[in-house]
């Protein structure tokens, strides 16, 4: 595979995991954290999903046809779940909680993101984990093709990371109303992306024509 084989690759995965446009989400998702949960909550993101990745690289095609999964069904999930975070969003049901806990005085944990929606199924979702499996499987591939794809992999998620990296920044500068807007703004588009993940896995399966 050619050089430019791999930046294309590269600008597949970087498109399709969209860092730049998950900052704005993390900001969303960690509302009201410190800058240290909110760099452990990235961290961790971004290990799990590195993890789950490379596993979907390396044998995504054959856990899925173990299990008796196809990926039409894999999205269709990823978007239900998707659309539950994205009422959470929309709905401020998060800060609410957050409230009702100050009221209280509770000390119960702090809501964490990290495993979900953040590694899946914003950061190693259906779409990321099928590339994955593309990129990899290609026919005639040999381990030399898998790792470069894996370090392409780990390339977006730095990416990312930089991204999450200037969260707080961000969120100073659109202060308290501006971050309800956004979170808002987001939830909507996050409904969106939960419904195109759907029908995508409906069209996958055949159950509905595609749209041009």
């Amino acid at each position: 595979m050619a050089g430019a084989e791999y930046i294309t690759a590269f600008v597949t995965l970087f498109v399709i995991v969209d860092p730049i446009g998950l900052a704005p989400v993390f900001i969303a998702l960690t509302l009201g954290q410190s800058p240290r949960a909110r760099l452990r909550i990235a961290l961790r993101s971004l290990v799990i999903a590195a993890i789950l990745l490379t596993l979907f690289g390396l044998f995504g095609d054959k856990i899925l046809a173990g299990i008796g999964i196809s990926m039409p069904a894999f999205r269709i999930a990823g978007g239900i779940l998707l659309f539950l975070t994205a009422l959470d969003m929309l709905f401020e049901r998060r800060t609410k909680r957050r409230e009702k806990q100050g009221e209280e005085h509770e000390a119960e944990p702090e809501h964490d993101p990290s495993v979900f929606p953040l590694a899946t199924p914003l950061l190693a979702g259906p779409g990321a984990m099928a590339t994955m499996i593309l990129l990899a499987g290609k026919p005639g591939a040999d381990w030399l093709h898998v790792m470069a794809i894996l370090i392409v992999m780990l390339a977006v998620l730095g990416c990312v990371f930089a991204m999450f990296l200037l969260a707080t920044p961000i969120e100073r500068a659109l202060g308290r109303t501006g971050t309800m807007v956004v979170t808002r703004l987001l939830g909507m588009l996050l409904a969106a992306l939960a419904v195109q993940f759907i029908l995508d896995g409906l069209q996958g399966a055949g159950l509905m024509p595609a749209f041009s």
